[in-house]
């Protein structure tokens, strides 16, 4: 991965929180509204952990392979990303 590693765990540490919140919150009986904005933050979350790791995926990886004889396997795969990025 050529993402700032740093960032990347940072984020995860992030998510994990949340969650680990989300798991107190559920077993403490808590009102399910506030439940369901914790699961909205650990989303967000997610939503942006992927966006560091694509960018640092076409920054790198992606321009390093593409000039090489992977072409049409790193064609698939942002295709692959973007239709699983879809669903």
């Amino acid at each position: 991965m050529k993402a700032d590693k740093k960032d990347v765990l940072t984020r995860l540490a992030s998510i994990e929180g949340h969650l680990g919140g989300i798991r107190k919150m559920i077993e403490d009986d808590t009102y399910c509204v506030d439940v369901l904005k914790q699961t909205y933050a650990v989303q967000r979350g997610l939503d942006r952990l992927q966006a560091l790791i694509l960018s640092g995926h076409l920054a790198s990886c992606v321009p390093e392979r593409i000039v090489g004889d992977e072409r049409e396997q790193v064609m698939a795969e942002l295709v692959e990303l973007y239709e699983l990025a879809r669903k």
